[in-house]
């Protein structure tokens, strides 16, 4: 069909529409909810935070995996996170506690990780899928005592980022009391010492253990910093202040 050279003139006048489609990884925000961590708390004003990202965004505490921060460390407007002066809300716990994520956007994810300083007292896989929404974990905090900032990480699976969350605990403020620290020098007996400590074969739960005790558990081996009754989730990898490894 021939174009009449009016209209070949009004196409020629028409620029070309190019369209560009978005290329690049769907986006994934979430945060601990419950007990109401430290962005959770500047979000519904619990904390006064000023006009910081925290405020209105509490999902968005977002950085590269293995940050040892609240905040992320990319941007400065969730600084407010790492300031320990802050009132924040402090939740009473027991030796285990669960937490409740939830996710303004799901994501593929790695795994789930918790610190208290730079002990990792809790681990759960992702296997590369979505989380439900919202996801909940119970953790262990056999060990610890007393006031502690506990470090939650969502761990991307596509992408070299992670998303963190900071929760202002007591920990034997109720339920379980984890074992009791104490100072106090091992008590002499007459028994005349042992060139070796104890030995007790392979980690079982609800087994006593004394101080000194060698265990192995996952291939390694291990040995016991202070006396207790072992209890599901003080597996010796995640109990530091129980198990020395070896």
């Amino acid at each position: 069909m021939k174009l009449t050279r009016k209209a070949a003139l009004v196409m020629a006048a028409v620029p070309a529409i190019v369209f560009i489609t978005p290329v690049g990884s769907a986006s994934a925000h979430g945060y601990v909810s419950s007990p109401a961590s430290r962005a959770a708390q500047c979000a519904t004003g619990v904390v006064d935070c000023g006009s910081t990202g925290p405020r209105y965004e509490p999902q968005s505490a977002e950085g590269p995996k293995g940050q040892v921060t609240c905040s992320g460390g990319t941007r400065n407007d969730f600084e407010v996170l790492n300031d320990d002066s802050k009132p924040w809300k402090v939740t009473s716990v027991g030796s285990t506690m669960s937490l409740t994520w939830t996710f303004t956007a799901r994501h593929a994810t790695r795994d789930y990780e918790y610190f208290i300083g730079g002990t990792r007292v809790g681990f759960v896989a992702g296997n590369n899928q979505q989380p439900n929404n919202p996801t909940t974990h119970t953790i262990n905090l056999g060990g610890f005592s007393g006031r502690q900032k506990l470090r939650a990480v969502w761990n991307i699976a596509d992408t070299v980022n992670a998303f963190y969350s900071c929760i202002d605990i007591n920990i034997g403020g109720g339920g379980t009391p984890p074992p009791t620290t104490t100072t106090n020098p091992p008590t002499t007996t007459t028994n005349p010492p042992t060139s070796q400590p104890p030995v007790g074969g392979t980690w079982a739960a609800n087994t006593p253990y004394a101080v000194g005790t060698t265990v192995t558990y996952g291939g390694a081996s291990y040995k016991c910093r202070q006396a207790h009754t072992s209890l599901t989730g003080w597996e010796p990898p995640n109990a530091a202040a129980l198990w020395e490894r070896i």
